[in-house]
């Protein structure tokens, strides 16, 4: 029954959200480009607020509430801890991508740059990074024949430079989506980083952040699991705008309980349930920079992505000049974030780049004022999703590998980290292919009461690890070739 109410709520919501009004052809909005940098500044501020703030307490609140004296307290020095987060320089990744080769990259060029990243991953992104070393170009690099956590919530995190470098474009950020997005997601797992990067380009614009939200939701396939979260999220707290952790039991009980919304799912990083608190957060925050950042952390999950994706849009919205000092005051603008070539000052710089190039590509222009300073006039364009396809209905594969010149590009092993030297010396001549990511793989002294353990990990359903040797085996008849093989219980 309750399966049955839900279809109903979501496609009344859907008609609703069909019928918004929309700006005009042909009309603008305008953005001094100084105003532009604070607040692209303070959106990167308040990703690493967020991820800062609540990464001692990421994923170990699973299914329930954190208590409030869990919550670590806010201090000044704080804003300097995520310079090695993956929240941050993944999507700095795709940055590098687009300042190199500008807007029009190729997927499959974002697919070799991306593959030839050399931080650990997880998830999604290690799924996707694995396949694109494997020879696997995308958008099959993403999608659910070759990846096994299409849903998961990596694109959701890293899509923040999407609507920073778009203020005002909603269609730049979904572009990038089916550019970036595509390397390691599919379906839902791409809508979220969508949802994500169009609300940033609200945000520059609009302070109210439920329409901010509602902007978000035109961005993505109104018929999408992702997108029926967003509007249930809108409708329960405009039922209960002062209850939060109601709302959370809520979202429990349809995002996590119920096996509809479980399809495709990986558990309790599906990028559904993470967005819901992402949005919790945003809502029940009420504007206020703590209390946003405290709601989604406090949620669970993954609670130092979540308060960094809610911190960013609403420090977006009031520009970094009106920031409190406790945020500010001691952020170190010289250091380099992790695996990047960019500091504070150079990552502005290049978003600053990207967003004119993205503006001409929209049909805006710049121009002066009467002091002579630079305004981006921005075109008011309504959004225009992608296709659904979810994860668990896939559209065909595009049958996409790299070329032998492109596949020369990726220096990377098409292995988990460390894999290779862990072969080497478990098995000395021994090679190893194929073998995923997943349940870190790699040499154990000790694993399930035996020593000296190699463990290894299918790379998908259909394909299983290899380990391989060539022997030259001396002539003659007694020659024995002895092979033992078992599995783990």
């Amino acid at each position: 029954m309750r399966a049955v109410r839900y279809v109903l709520l979501s496609a009344l919501v859907v008609a609703a959200t069909r019928t918004q009004p929309v700006a005009a052809q042909g009309q603008f909005r305008r953005l001094p480009v100084a105003e532009y940098r604070d607040k692209m500044k303070a959106g990167w501020l308040g990703q690493i607020a967020g991820v800062s703030w609540g990464a001692p307490t990421e994923f170990k609140f699973g299914d329930r509430l954190m208590p409030e004296e869990a919550l670590p307290k806010w201090t000044p020095g704080m804003i300097n801890n995520a310079f090695g987060q993956d929240d941050l320089y993944v999507e700095m990744t795709f940055l590098r991508s687009l300042e190199q080769y500008g807007l029009e990259v190729s997927i499959r060029q974002a697919g070799i740059d991306f593959a030839n990243s050399k931080y650990p991953l997880w998830c999604a992104n290690n799924a996707g990074r694995t396949n694109l070393r494997r020879g696997i170009a995308p958008p099959d690099s993403g999608h659910p024949q070759f990846n096994r956590c299409p849903n998961d919530i990596d694109y959701q995190i890293e899509a923040d430079y999407s609507g920073l470098i778009a203020p005002g474009m909603p269609n730049v950020a979904v572009a990038l989506g089916e550019k970036f997005g595509r390397l390691m997601n599919y379906g839902d797992g791409v809508y979220a980083g969508q949802f994500i990067g169009a609300m940033y380009a609200e945000a520059f614009f609009e302070s109210d952040v439920a329409k901010v939200v509602e902007t978000g939701l035109r961005a993505i396939p109104a018929g999408s699991q992702y997108a029926e979260m967003g509007r249930d999220m809108l409708r329960w707290y405009h039922e209960n705008p002062d209850d939060w952790q109601k709302t959370w039991q809520w979202a429990q009980e349809k995002y996590r309980n119920d096996p509809e919304y479980q399809k495709g799912s990986n558990g309790g990083i599906d990028c559904k349930i993470n967005g819901a608190y992402v949005l919790m957060g945003l809502l029940y925050g009420k504007g206020d920079l703590d209390n946003t950042i405290a709601i989604s952390c406090r949620c669970g999950q993954d609670s130092d992505c979540n308060p960094s994706s809610s911190g960013g849009v609403l420090f977006t919205t009031l520009g970094f000049a009106a920031l409190p000092e406790r945020f500010t005051k001691e952020l170190d603008e010289t250091q380099v974030f992790s695996h990047t070539a960019y500091n504070f000052p150079q990552l502005l710089d290049v978003c600053e780049g990207l967003a004119r190039q993205g503006l001409k590509t929209a049909g805006g222009r710049v121009e002066q004022d009467a002091a002579g300073n630079d305004v981006f006039v921005i075109p008011v364009r309504p959004a225009v999703p992608s296709k659904l396809e979810p994860s668990w209905a896939p559209g065909p594969i595009a049958n996409s590998w790299f070329t032998a010149e492109e596949q020369a590009q990726i220096t990377a092993a098409a292995v988990p980290n460390g894999m290779v030297e862990a072969v080497q010396k478990f098995a000395p001549g021994w090679k190893v292919a194929d073998c995923g990511p997943d349940l870190n793989p790699g040499l154990r002294q000790e694993f399930g009461g035996k020593k000296n353990v190699l463990v290894t990990h299918p790379l998908d359903n259909q394909t299983g690890c290899v380990l391989s040797n060539q022997l030259d085996l001396p002539a003659g008849p007694k020659s024995v070739l002895r092979l033992v093989v078992g599995h783990d219980p």
